[in-house]
C-alpha cells in the first residue's frame, strides 16, 4: 500500500464514521403512520420522535463510499517501471467517471410525492431533486435508486474491462507457445 492508497483508506474511512454517525432518516406522520417520509440526516443518538432510520439508503451510501474506495485505490497503485506513463487511461478515465456517477445519483436521488405512493408494486417517480433542498413530502424512491447504482456500476465494470491496455506478448510468451506448439 503506497502513501496516496492510504490516504484514500482514511478519508472512506471518515466518510463512513460520518454516514453511520448520522444515517438518513424517515418519519412516520402522526395521521398515516404506514407511509415513512425522508426526514434528513440526524445524529444516531438524538433521532425524532416517531422515526426510523431509512437502511436501505444508508446501505447504498456505504456501498457507494467502498466502491469510491475501490476506484481510488486501483487509480492510486503503483506503475510498474516498464509501463508507460500516460497522464489518464481510458480505463482510469471510465473509473472516475463511474465515482462521479455514484456520487451525483445520491446527490440527486429519484424522488415521489408522498400522496403518490400507493401498494403498487411499480413507484411513481416525479423527478430528481438535490438531496439536501428536497421539497415536502416527498421520499426517495429507493427501488429506482438501487437500479440507479446497479446500471452505473455494471456500466462502470464493463467499461474499465473493455479499455484495458492490450500489451504485445513478451519474447518468453511468443517461445513459451511455440514451444507448445511444436511438441504436439
Amino acid at each position: 500500500m503506497n502513501r496516496n492508497q492510504c490516504i484514500a483508506l482514511g478519508i472512506a474511512a471518515a466518510n463512513l464514521l460520518l454516514i453511520t454517525l448520522f444515517p438518513p432518516v424517515d418519519q412516520y406522520s402522526i395521521a398515516s403512520s404506514a407511509i415513512p417520509v425522508f426526514a434528513g440526516f440526524y445524529f444516531f443518538a438524538s433521532k425524532p420522535l416517531l422515526s426510523v432510520v431509512n437502511t436501505d439508503l444508508l446501505v447504498i451510501e456505504i456501498v457507494v463510499v467502498l466502491v469510491n474506495l475501490a476506484i481510488a485505490w486501483l487509480l492510486l497503485r503503483d506503475k510498474s517501471a516498464g509501463a508507460r506513463t500516460r497522464s489518464m487511461s481510458l480505463q482510469n478515465a471510465s473509473m472516475l467517471f463511474t465515482g462521479i456517477n455514484l456520487v451525483l445519483m445520491l446527490l440527486f436521488p429519484p424522488m415521489e410525492s408522498v400522496f403518490a405512493l400507493t401498494k403498487a408494486a411499480i413507484p411513481t417517480f416525479e423527478g430528481f431533486f438535490f438531496i439536501f433542498a428536497q421539497k415536502p413530502a416527498h421520499v426517495i424512491v429507493e427501488t429506482l435508486l438501487y437500479l440507479e447504482v446497479m446500471f452505473i456500476l455494471v456500466n462502470g465494470a464493463l467499461l474499465w474491462l473493455i479499455f484495458r491496455e492490450r500489451r504485445p506478448p513478451s519474447d518468453k510468451e511468443m517461445l513459451a507457445a511455440m514451444q507448445s506448439l511444436t511438441r504436439k
